[in-house]
This record gives structure tokens, sequence and C-alpha cells, in this order.
């Protein structure tokens, strides 16, 4: 059994990871920030089930924080599975964006990755092995009208995704990202609806959050150790 940590827990998507990294076995250290009682939640339905799980809560953007939480963790051992699945949007057309509305998803989805995964760096690679997986957004491949703000923050991510890659190849650490397009779940429902997903998606439906968990269950897996410094999109087949 190795420990997993997944930041985002609560979330639509994040939940789904969690649920089945606990099914595949991995101790499940679910993350949440702004709703303890969901990250609760993710817990009791993954030990319901049979898995192991704790929750944790701190706030990626804080460094310090983020840093002393993590400290405490690895006094129970390494973690060697990453999900970086922590994320925010706050749409405007840059035109009328404000300064603080641009920082916070570099703030949370970018400079998030860095606080939670740079302190697990050493302890993974004395493993030789380990799967650190960012959830990133098709948002950052092709760009989207009212996000130039989590485009930049998910395009940054790509690039760290690829250079991290890079540097842990030879240490047994795999680092990929996966690009999620329309998925269900309360976010997409209160942007898109039915007419726009099958205008804007070949497969004319939302995916589910537990198809993009079955990606992740896989980047986390013992077979795809030879698979690193990807960009994989799970979005109904747009190209």
């Amino acid at each position: 059994m190795k420990r997993a940590l997944v930041t985002g827990g609560s979330g639509d998507i994040g939940c789904a990871i969690c649920q089945r990294l606990g099914h595949d076995g991995q101790h499940v250290i679910v993350h949440g920030c702004r709703h303890p009682e969901r990250t609760a939640e993710v817990v009791e339905a993954i030990q319901a089930a049979g898995g192991s799980a704790e929750a944790v809560g701190f706030d990626v953007t804080d460094e310090e924080q983020t840093r002393q939480i993590l400290s405490k963790l690895l006094e129970a051992g390494p973690i060697q599975i990453v999900v970086n699945n922590a994320g925010v949007h706050l749409d405007a057309p840059m035109a009328g964006m404000s300064a603080a509305q641009w920082r916070l998803p570099i703030e949370v989805c970018l400079n998030g990755f860095f606080n939670v995964t740079q302190p697990l760096l050493l302890p993974m690679i004395g493993t030789r092995w380990g799967r650190i997986v960012n959830i990133s957004s098709l948002a950052g491949v092709t760009g989207n009208r009212g996000q130039t703000n989590y485009a930049a923050a998910k395009a940054g991510l790509h690039g760290a995704t690829k250079a991290l890659a890079l540097e842990l190849a030879s240490r047994g650490i795999t680092v990929n990202a996966v690009a999620p397009g329309i998925i269900a779940g309360t976010s997409a429902e209160t942007v898109f609806d039915q007419a726009a997903i099958r205008r804007l998606v070949p497969m004319q439906r939302a995916g589910e959050p537990e198809e993009v968990a079955a990606l992740v269950s896989f980047l986390a897996s013992e077979e795809a150790g030879y698979l690193s410094g990807q960009i994989i999109g799970v979005n109904g087949g747009v190209a």
C-alpha cells in the first residue's frame, strides 16, 4: 500500500480520484481547504468501501502552512503518489480583469503545485518510485475566452510537468498532466447547457468524473512506469 495525496479532494473530480485510488488499494490522504465536511465525507466513503484514508486541511497558496502540514505527514513515511487537483477559476475578459482576478488561479493552480510537490520530492526520490499527476484543463491547451488567467496557470503547469518529468525520469518517478474538457458536476452545470455541450463536444456529452479518475488511476499505477512528461486530454474528442 502506497500513500497518495490528492489535493482538492472534496470536489467532483477530486472525490472520484480519491475513491478510485482507495479502491486501488492506496492509502489516500484527502486534502481540502474550504469544505472540511465534504473532505470528511470522502474519507468516510473510502473507509466504508473497505479502503484506507485520512483527511488533511491546508491552504495550498500558503507556502509555510503547507510545508508544516506536509512535514507532519512525512513523519509516517514518504508520499509516493501526488495528485495536484486543487484549482480555481475566476473568469473575466482580460480587458476588465483586476490584478487580484489575474493572480488567484496562478496562486492556486501553479504556485500551489510547487508548494505541495516540492517538499515531497526528496523523500519520494529516496524510494526510487513515484507518480505525480497534475490535473490541468483543456483551457490550458486551447485557451478559452474569459479565462486568460486560468489558461495561463494551466499552460504554466504543462511546462512544469514536462520539465519536472525530465528531472525525475532516472529516479523511477513519472510526472504527467491530465487535461479534462467539460466534465459533469456542479461547475460544468452552471456554465454549459446540453445544447452547448452537443455543439462543443464531438461525443455530444459531458465526461464523468469517474472517467478522469480512471486515467489518473492508470498513471498512478506500476503499469504506467514508461509514461512521463505527457499532457493527456480527456475531452470527448476535442482536437
